[in-house]
């Protein structure tokens, strides 16, 4: 009783700046905290269930889509929480620690080293702890940012009297620019923390990209607690999604009972509910039961959307992000959305609509919606014909049912080479390696026969499905040749793969940017490491004489064999660059004609939507209709996890147009079911209600004076 009370109670006087309250500074400041640290955390996460989890593409999409989805069902959760019980301060207080717990766990989760197994190798038995740190974290993280998500912006509109609507209209803009700048700027900052190096050893420093965003968080959480003495606090008054759920359900059970009765029909199966719920209650849930109706299509939009931060940094993984000098990461491409949003919503609003205003087409909120979904899927199809193009690019990796293998030649002459099971022989030179050759995979081991100088030697070589290897071979004395294997499929991220081999008869150290290879015995080589792109620094000693050279300029997501054939001297460095895998060469610029796209889409669309949302229903029905808008976008990242699961499409461009073709016929049958939507005016429709509310206690009272007068009548007639 006491809390209550306390709740209650506010300054008469709320102090101000600028006409605002002080409070909302709080609020805006902890707002922008808050989606740094979500947005932060979720444009590196896809690439960690890729790169450090080791799932498939197929599966980190799932998961990402998955928790997206959680973050989206869990407001419903937040909104009768805080209006059923704790109330919204106390509601944003406790789940912001939950929030931040979550965060902190992920970025411990992400600790390569965390157990004295070491760092993981991508089998199961390694990363079982981090696997569940991570799962434990983002559902943490759902029930914080989905929990709280409902409270603050509404909780920013209670600090203001009722004769500042428009400093709490001023407030809400504020309110949606701190989202897209703390967006904008994680998104712009976390990549760049996720490259860092992390200790001695070359790898992804996702601790420290879940690490900051978990920083912002609990500051996020600092800022929100120093603004409490400030704050005017409503108390629960009772959640009206609860409300109007128990009504529907009423009306099914109530008519469900009746089924088999002779009851007189009624108009709707919500009339069913009039024998426990107020007439004007139902009427109320009519129109908002109009609107949700035509929400059910829109999930598709979200299902594209959302795989901006999945599919599309995939994409933009095989592509070059060199901008004049300026490396953009994959995940860094994701920053064009929020810029464009900033760009496109003014165009819109100050240019676009008026001019189709003056064109006098009725381009009404529903048209303006159906229009956005096209767009979106229009920008799949750019998606699809870019991605044709950069299949065109890649390397023809072998399937499930073929093996490839190259042969590099150390030595000094000409080799002749055969392979059972092709019918021509080919040469290669000295110091070079020939394309690869593709192989069935069947149970009959292969010969690959190396000819030196008219001395042939034989070496057997077991083909794997999808691997590559390359024989590296010399005409050394007592010295034959080994199988090294290839990577079989892009490096990671747009990185270099490079590895070391050494051709010379001597030990050699080596090492390229203080990463340290091992010792390299005669015709031995090193594991692949990966590097970003540009020229690098490479150290090798033999017998103690010291070389140090620089590279070549490493380009995108290529990958070399560097074959030490001599010591450097001044005309030679003494290194041969044998190109494994070709570096990416169609830019991420590219991508920007789908992003405009999607963005123009998500303009119309998202934008039209929420005002339409909000102009067809009533005033305490408005949290109704929101909690239905989070939902679309919740069981759209369900409709991509199920197709990243369950489709067997192998082409990407292919699974692009699928979804693409799905919102084309959605569209559709959303705008059959908008043609015939009739739109009204809540403010009118409540205001008839009242004054059929006034008329109807006017007869009853008239009625009721009518029988008092009568009865008076009668009793002065019986004592008459």
């Amino acid at each position: 009783m006491k809390d209550k009370k306390k709740d209650d109670e506010h300054p008469k006087s709320t102090p101000s700046c600028f006409g605002f309250p002080i409070s909302i500074g709080f609020i805006v400041i902890n707002e922008f905290c808050e989606r740094f640290s979500y947005y932060g955390m979720r444009a590196v996460l896809v690439l960690y269930f890729r790169y450090f989890l080791r799932w498939d593409e197929d599966q980190a999409t799932a998961i990402y889509h998955a928790f997206v989805a959680l973050c989206y069902f869990t407001p419903i959760l937040g909104a009768i929480i805080a209006d059923s019980w704790l109330g919204k301060f106390k509601t944003i207080i406790y789940l912001s620690i939950v929030y931040a717990i979550g965060q902190l766990v992920m970025s411990i989760g992400a600790i390569a080293d965390l157990t004295d197994k070491g760092i993981p190798d991508g089998k199961p038995d390694s990363l079982t702890l981090h696997v569940a740190l991570s799962a434990t974290g983002l559902l943490l993280i759902a029930l914080g940012t989905g929990g709280i998500k409902p409270c603050v912006s509404s909780f920013g509109g209670d600090q203001f009297e009722e004769h500042q609507e428009n400093q709490r209209k001023r407030f809400f803009s504020i309110f949606y620019l701190s989202i897209n700048a703390g967006s904008l700027i994680s998104t712009i900052i976390t990549p760049v923390l996720r490259s860092q190096q992390c200790g001695k050893i070359p790898q992804e420093c996702y601790p420290l990209a879940f690490g900051v965003p978990a920083a912002l968080m609990v500051v996020a959480l600092i800022v929100f607690i120093l603004g409490s003495p400030l704050y005017k606090r409503e108390s629960p008054q009772g959640n009206i999604v609860v409300k109007v759920s128990k009504c529907v359900g009423f009306a099914i059970k109530n008519r469900f009972v009746h089924r088999s009765k002779e009851y007189p029909k009624r108009e709707h199966f919500l009339d069913w509910a009039i024998e426990k719920y107020d007439e004007h209650l139902i009427a109320q849930i009519k129109m908002v039961l109009k609107v949700l109706f035509l929400y059910i299509p829109l999930p598709m939009f979200w299902a594209l959307f959302d795989q901006q931060g999945s599919r599309w940094t995939f994409q933009a993984t095989v592509m070059d992000g060199d901008f004049g000098g300026i490396d953009i990461r994959p995940d860094q491409m994701q920053t064009v959305n929020p810029i464009l949003i900033l760009i496109m919503v003014p165009i819109f609003d100050i240019v676009i609509y008026p001019l189709i205003n003056k064109c006098k087409i009725n381009f009404s909120p529903l048209r303006k919606i159906t229009v956005g979904m096209l767009i979106a899927g229009l920008a799949f199809v750019v998606a699809a014909l870019l991605q044709i193009q950069i299949d065109k690019t890649l390397p023809d990796f072998p399937g499930h049912k073929e093996s490839q293998i190259k042969i590099l030649n150390s030595g000094d002459s000409v080799v002749n080479v055969t392979i059972s099971g092709l019918k021509n022989s080919f040469t290669v030179q000295p110091l070079q390696a020939n394309d690869y050759t593709t192989l069935k995979v069947d149970s009959t081991a292969k010969k690959v026969g190396v000819i030196y100088n008219s001395t042939k030697i034989d070496y057997t070589f077991n083909a794997k499905g999808g691997s590559r290897q390359t024989l590296l071979v010399t005409n050394m004395p007592k010295v034959l040749g080994i199988w090294l294997d290839d990577l079989n499929e892009k490096p990671e991220q747009g990185k270099n793969a490079v590895r070391f081999v050494n051709g010379l008869t001597n030990l050699v150290n080596i090492s390229m940017n203080d990463v340290n290879f091992e010792t390299l015995e005669t015709l031995s080589g090193t594991n692949y490491s990966l590097f970003t792109k540009g020229k690098k620094t490479i150290i090798y000693t033999v017998n103690g004489t010291e070389c140090k050279i620089t590279s070549i300029a490493f380009g995108y997501g290529s990958s070399f064999t560097i074959l030490l054939n001599s010591m450097c001297t001044s005309d030679d460095d003494g290194l041969i660059y044998i190109e494994d895998i070709k570096a990416n060469t169609i830019h991420m610029a590219w991508q920007i004609p789908q992003y405009f796209l999607m963005t123009c889409g998500e303009v119309i669309f998202s934008v039209t939507g929420l005002e339409f949302s909000y102009s067809q229903a009533p005033s305490n029905m408005k949290a109704v209709l929101q909690a239905g808008w989070l939902l679309t976008t919740a069981f759209g990242n369900i409709i991509v996890l199920i197709v990243a699961e369950v489709s067997s499409i192998e082409e990407q461009w292919a699974e692009y147009i699928l979804f693409a073709s799905l919102l084309g016929a959605v569209s559709i049958i959303f705008g059959i079911m908008a043609s015939f939507y009739v739109y009204v005016d809540p403010a009118e429709m409540e205001a008839e209600f009242e004054e059929k509310e006034r008329a109807k206690k006017k007869a009853e009272d008239l009625e009721s004076h009518s029988i008092h007068e009568n009865g008076n009548e009668t009793i002065a007639q019986s004592k008459f």
